[in-house]
């Protein structure tokens, strides 16, 4: 089965905890800044005795769960929003870890009123639906009928506003459905990616076996490749199809559109062959130089596993150089 989106356990264990009528808190990072291990978006629930999602892990969230159960006992529903700063030697807000770094967490209790948001939520996550919520000092939790342009969108202050988009940031798109294709989606599906798998073979095994992919189709052509693969900052792309001529006729569809990653497989001679084609055909040095080729962080991988993890961590390191 496909990884649901990150935050989906900890909805869910909110949604259950409060049909049954049970306190519950939600922990959320609305901020966070150099090396801190709870990034914006973190966030976990906390009932009386269960725990879903995480807040960066450690004995601030040690701390911040003890926090949270306290406050449910004693029938404290006041949000708390504090700063954690994660260097021995600073005056205050000290979360007790060393790994440098700043996080702000919010503490929100969860009342009963706040069933129908919470249940629309994990809804939406559970359908990989798209959506919003936001959190604020004056309207509490609620689902926004307009999705913002941002992912995450924090206002501080004493009129604190917290935005986040539902489901997943980062859509990777694989093009082709061989071995290779089937490893790197069960390595992504590990790594917060929306993936979807594209061939034009209609029969391919190990297409059909790709359970780890949120959407599989079939293409009638890698011509009708651009309407299938929409550009955006938060998509990444890699071309492995059969061979050499269909990774070309892939690559003429895409290479003028902005994507977050563009990559293809295959051997340096392969790769400098279809530069040479693709720029006798008029496309841009410039737009050619953005091609990623071959792919993969160089760990001298032989088996379509290995290359899988060697893609995989290319595209980690562009996402978090972008996130930087």
């Amino acid at each position: 089965m496909p990884s649901p989106p990150r935050d989906l356990p900890a909805w869910a264990l909110a949604a259950a905890a409060l049909r049954a009528g049970q306190p519950a808190a939600l922990l959320c990072v609305v901020r966070s800044a150099g090396s801190s291990p709870g990034r914006q978006g973190f966030k976990m629930v906390v009932t009386a005795a269960e725990t879903a999602g995480s807040i960066g892990g450690g004995i601030m969230e040690h701390k911040w769960v003890e926090l949270a159960r306290q406050r449910l006992r004693a029938g404290d529903f006041a949000p708390l929003l504090r700063p954690q700063v994660h260097r021995r030697e600073a005056p205050a807000d000290r979360s007790g870890m060393m790994c440098s770094g700043e996080q702000e967490v919010l503490l929100w209790p969860l009342r009963p009123a706040d069933l129908p948001a919470v249940a629309a939520i994990e809804h939406t996550l559970g359908a990989l639906g798209r959506g919003a919520f936001e959190l604020s000092a004056a309207a509490g939790l609620r689902v926004l009928t307009e999705v913002p342009n941002t992912f995450y969108r924090y206002q501080p202050g004493p009129g604190w506003r917290y935005c986040e988009q539902l489901g997943f940031r980062d859509q990777l798109t694989i093009v082709g459905g061989g071995h290779v294709s089937r490893a790197l989606a069960r390595v992504a599906a590990a790594l917060e990616f929306e993936i979807t798998v594209l061939d034009d073979r209609p029969d391919l095994p190990t297409l059909a076996a790709n359970d780890a992919a949120h959407h599989r189709h079939v293409l009638s052509s890698y011509e009708a490749l651009a309407a299938a693969v929409p550009p955006g900052p938060h998509r990444y792309v890699v071309v492995m199809t059969v061979g050499y001529r269909t990774d070309a006729v892939a690559l003429r569809q895409l290479l003028d559109r902005d994507y977050a990653y563009l990559g293809v497989m295959g051997s340096a001679a392969k790769v400098a062959e279809l530069r040479r084609v693709l720029l006798a055909e008029g496309f841009a040095a410039a737009v050619l130089e953005r091609l990623r080729g071959p792919i993969g962080v160089p760990i001298h991988s032989r088996t379509p596993e290995e290359i899988a993890v060697s893609v995989a961590a290319e595209l980690i390191a562009v996402r978090n150089a972008a996130v930087v």
